[in-house]
């Protein structure tokens, strides 16, 4: 590789320090580097921060298929498995071309009022559906490929893809997914009914989630959030539609741990 630019959370790399001794370092050993500039003919995308930068610069990139490098600048990540100690032998390899490259399925949802699409997004972990407004659980109708799958009242509803599971999936009780795989997973958020658990579906499945009407009199109010970032306002009637989105997060891998031995290190707590 020999063209990057650098994405960086500044509130953790206050007054852009290491941002600038990446930038320096690789322009020291011959390669062009840009801050926050994103070029054409960009080999790489250095993200330093955290999984959450790393996510919100998937989604800002996923369009230019650039792959990205996450640098951690806080505790150990899925996503960004760089540490701050072990950056210029990161990036020695980078510049060797030693590396892979791992394909991260990412999600499209579309949010629909009546017939006509009011937004659609993309996310790289999960979209959540759940109650806005006052403390009140909500009934969803979900579908999977126009057929009716169940009904069921809740706090809201994650559709996660396996980089996403675990994220919020995982912390209201649903399964690990090897990041590699595709495929999509529906997991309840505390559930009135104690025998919903999480659904595994297809890459190629259309899940459709509605917003259905309630015991409760009145109008329903909903949000769909797509990897934590934007929010979308649903009613009574709304739906959306979630899909494999067409195009991958393209995520670089340096270091020889597995994501199973992440897994542990994180479990350990």
């Amino acid at each position: 590789m020999d063209r990057f630019c650098i994405i960086t959370n500044s509130v953790k790399d206050e007054g852009f320090c290491i941002t600038k001794k990446i930038a320096r370092y690789l322009k020291e050993h011959g390669k062009q580097c840009t801050v926050e500039n994103i070029q054409e003919n960009t080999d790489c995308i250095i993200v330093l921060g955290g999984d959450g930068t790393l996510l919100q610069a998937a989604r800002e990139v996923v369009d230019k298929q650039i792959p990205l490098l996450g640098i951690n600048l806080g505790n150990l990540g899925y996503l960004a498995e760089i540490d701050s100690d072990s950056i210029e032998q990161a990036l020695n390899h980078l510049m060797l071309d030693e590396y892979e490259i791992e394909n991260r399925m990412m999600l499209n949802g579309r949010v629909f009022h009546q017939e006509t699409v009011i937004a659609e997004d993309i996310a790289l972990n999960d979209i959540v559906i759940s109650r806005d407004g006052p403390l009140r659980m909500i009934r969803f109708s979900n579908y999977v490929n126009n057929a009716f799958l169940n009904d069921y009242t809740a706090d809201g509803i994650i559709i996660a893809t396996p980089t996403g599971s675990t994220g919020y999936s995982l912390s209201v009780g649903g399964p690990i997914i090897s990041p590699g795989a595709y495929m999509m997973m529906m997991t309840p958020i505390a559930p009135h009914t104690l025998n919903t658990r999480s659904v595994i579906f297809g890459a190629e499945d259309e899940i459709i989630v509605i917003i259905a009407e309630g015991k409760a009199k009145g109008e329903a109010k909903a949000t769909a959030v797509f990897d934590g970032v934007i929010n979308i306002p649903m009613v009574t009637g709304d739906r959306i539609v979630i899909q494999k989105a067409p195009l991958d997060t393209q995520i670089v891998k340096i270091s020889n741990i597995s994501f199973l031995e992440v897994l542990r290190k994180k479990m350990r707590g």
